[in-house]
């Protein structure tokens, strides 16, 4: 059995919640409109606020590494970050950085066509950065100008650029083997191998099953389970088969949502999903049957924009309670925690 309640609420700066992710120090970051916000979820507190520049635009995602914080702007901009002593945030560089847009415009083969009369470097997005993924010494970025880019985090460059679908893409996630997912407004995930010979991604499987755009992804931690979230107001579940990145095969639909599904996130055995009609639904595959909703939780008053969740330290009255954050165009981020029973079953 599952049993959920409301911790607390946090209220941010402005009208709406863009991006919410926790890092290795629980840390929770939140970003409302071009600010990010840091509260400790120890204990609910305000810990900073940093990014003062209004021109970047909205932040769409936040990813960490051990030493940085890189955040996706509206402007077409990483901004790459670290934390001075105790909690303050610092400006470290803006990816691609000056140095190497110097060294590449000396080039003229660097640059691309992004529209009619205008060239731009291909190291350089050219529309809104919606999505950061960190694996190990690589950075993974989406965008709206329908590309990906790989990034040498240690190094600060940009390894490839690749042009990924036909409209924006709005979601990349990564396994621990490399393969590449990417979601799309035109409907399809994507299914990216490298191919060392070629030195660059390729693709190998395209998955066409949304009747809309595709707004969120999310992993199963081994790999081989994706999970798509679509405006057509469903979640699909998808499988890898023999651990091929061209085996991925749909496995089933999960409906119960009103409005268009925002966000997706997976830790341990469960699933959360975020939607246009303010909920959040918590979800769980049984023994012998595919997954069921297990949890709705209500109380946002507008859009479900974005998730986190963290395991809390086990011992306790905090074994087996997983805590989810949700934040919406409301503006408040609403802190649950989940508590599981023995009984049940974790996902394959």
């Amino acid at each position: 059995m599952i049993k959920h309640h409301r911790v607390t609420t946090l209220k941010t700066l402005h009208s709406h919640v863009s991006c919410l992710a926790v890092n290795n120090n629980n840390l929770l970051y939140a970003a409302s409109a071009y600010k990010v916000i840091v509260f400790d979820l120890s204990n609910h507190t305000h810990i900073d606020t940093f990014n003062d520049d209004p021109s970047s635009g909205s932040v769409k995602s936040i990813a960490f590494n051990d030493t940085k914080i890189f955040t996706a702007h509206q402007d077409s901009k990483i901004r790459v970050w670290q934390i001075a002593q105790p909690t303050r945030h610092h400006l470290v560089y803006t990816l691609p950085t000056f140095k190497e847009r110097l060294y590449r415009s000396l080039v003229q083969k660097n640059y691309v066509h992004v529209r009619r009369h205008k060239k731009r470097l291909w190291i350089e997005h050219c529309d809104a950065v919606s999505g950061l993924v960190v694996n190990e010494d690589l950075m993974y970025s989406a965008s709206w100008d329908k590309s990906f880019k790989i990034w040498n985090i240690s190094e600060n460059r940009c390894l490839e650029s690749v042009k990924a679908h036909e409209d924006a893409v709005n979601a990349v996630v990564v396994s621990g083997n490399g393969t590449v997912y990417t979601a799309s407004a035109d409907g399809r995930i994507r299914v990216w191998e490298r191919d060392d010979n070629l030195r660059k991604h390729i693709l190998v499987r395209t998955l066409e099953k949304h009747r809309s755009s595709v707004n969120a992804l999310a992993l199963k931690d081994d790999g081989r389970v994706l999970f798509s979230g679509s405006s057509d107001r469903s979640i699909f579940v998808w499988e890898k088969k023999n651990n091929i990145a061209d085996s991925v095969v749909f496995v089933e639909a999960l409906c119960g949502h009103t409005s268009a599904i925002l966000c997706l996130i997976n830790v341990e055995d469960l699933l959360a999903s975020g939607s246009s009609d303010r909920t959040v639904r918590i979800w769980q595959r049984g023994k012998d049957s595919g997954y069921r909703c297990v949890v709705v939780m209500e109380g946002h008053e507008k859009p479900v924009k974005s998730l986190a969740a963290v395991v809390l330290p086990a011992g306790g009255a905090s074994s087996g309670v997983v805590s989810v954050c949700s934040g919406s165009l409301d503006g408040e981020i609403k802190i649950w925690e989940i508590s599981k029973s023995s009984d049940l079953c974790n996902l394959r």
